[in-house]
């Protein structure tokens, strides 16, 4: 079937050949979206995608066309480091990661502790070991002035863009309520504004369609922050409203685009970007033991991890990405990615950790769904192995890691 409601979603992984693949086999068609290789429109949905393998493994996020947008005006290169001010739920910052690269870091902010926790299983569902995680009000965020290169900022705002998903918003943020978000939307351009290097770039983004939230917004950071509107080219496969003071940002038209109504503005800070490392300031501090040696199991290879540091922390073993000791400074408080537990029975991986599986020495490989999903229905399974942990693969695909006892699969992956 195909109609305006079916959805889009981004496929994790630089390469997506053998997602597709993976989707393919469980029923799903699809056609790739014109502005990213990683993004894609369904066609048919046998099922939920959310149900899916692909999505159970983080392979593949569910994502409104718009909202891959603002990441993709950023475009920050490989190898960056990126702020993302507001993050939850997570679809830009995993996408910023992805952009980024292993050798990359995404600070991910959030102030709401639910928020944040979806956030961080986000994250850890789609692999995103360089990013990491913090949360601040992002209007007061006690990181360095000038230190940032590439900022996002897509605030709270009043949605106007999601009526076709939320009917009730127009009548939820009416005018009269929309005032104190428009303070705080300045609040946080302002401290992006301090937090940019000279050169740098922040995108400004929401999902509303009212231009006090949006251009301006715009102006207001020109006149007052000195920010310069840096124009965005349209990017292919939306319609595009127009209208005074949206020069040089985009507008989507979410009814003509078949999603949601979306606004987005590019901004940089006068001067040159720095040259020296990118923050200058004192590396964070570790406050748990080194631990690279408790990763030593059949299933990781060290040679993999990027550049960083591994350290215990509450009996997390987490990954620190390298400019993360850069940036950050004393005192500030965070999460990097979680890799697994240690604890008396020696490391225990995160069960859908794909990340740092070289080869198929130590594993259990499948070759059909069906397999998969009986491992994951809880069935038991011989797989010939010995020692503690395998690998888990469907066919080329790795997918994470099961437990085993005297050769069989006694631990795989939660509901």
């Amino acid at each position: 079937m195909t109609n305006k409601t079916l959805r889009s979603f981004r496929v994790t992984t630089e390469d997506p050949a053998l997602v597709l693949d993976l989707l393919d086999r469980e029923g799903f068609r699809f056609e790739p979206e014109p502005f990213s290789a990683s993004c894609f429109r369904l066609l048919q949905e046998p099922f939920p995608l959310g149900s899916s393998l692909a999505a159970y493994f983080g392979y593949v996020y569910i994502q409104d066309r718009s909202s891959m947008l603002p990441p993709l005006a950023l475009a920050p290169q490989k190898g960056a480091a990126v702020l993302d001010m507001c993050a939850s739920p997570g679809s830009k910052t995993g996408f910023l990661a992805q952009m980024v690269g292993s050798s990359g870091f995404v600070l991910g902010n959030e102030l709401s502790h639910s928020r944040l926790y979806t956030l961080r299983m986000n994250l850890q569902t789609t692999n995103a070991v360089c990013a990491g995680t913090c949360s601040y009000s992002g209007d007061t965020i006690p990181l360095m002035d000038n230190s940032w290169k590439d900022i996002l900022l897509d605030p709270p705002c009043s949605g106007w863009g999601t009526v076709e998903k939320n009917p009730r918003v127009l009548e939820v943020w009416r005018e009269d309520k929309v005032r104190p978000l428009i303070v705080l939307q300045r609040r946080l351009l302002a401290r992006a504004a301090a937090l940019l290097q000279p050169g740098g770039t922040v995108v400004y983004s929401t999902c509303t369609t009212n231009s006090e939230e949006n251009e301006q917004q715009v102006a207001w950071a020109e006149g007052e922050l000195g920010l310069v509107r840096d124009p965005i080219e349209p990017f292919a496969g939306f319609a595009w409203d127009d209208r005074a003071g949206s020069e040089g940002t985009l507008r989507v038209d979410g009814k003509k685009s078949q999603a949601q109504g979306f606004y987005i503005a590019r901004l940089r800070k006068p001067g040159n970007c720095a040259t020296q490392g990118p923050g200058g300031g004192k590396p964070a501090p570790m406050q748990g033991e080194m631990a690279k040696s408790a990763l030593a199991c059949a299933t990781i290879d060290q040679e993999l991890l990027p550049k960083g540091r591994v350290g215990v922390f509450s009996g997390t073993v987490r990954f620190l990405p390298e400019q993360s000791l850069e940036l950050l400074p004393e005192g500030f408080v965070w999460q990097g990615f979680p890799l697994g537990r240690l604890g008396g029975g020696g490391f225990q991986a995160e069960p859908r950790l794909r990340a740092f599986m070289r080869d198929k020495t130590q594993a259990l490989v499948l070759e059909s769904v069906a397999e998969v999903r009986s491992l994951l229905s809880g069935a038991s399974m011989k797989t010939g192995l010995a020692g503690k942990e395998a690998g888990l693969w469907l066919g080329d695909l790795p997918l994470g890691r099961v437990s085993l006892r005297n050769g069989r699969v006694i631990a795989g992956f939660g509901k």
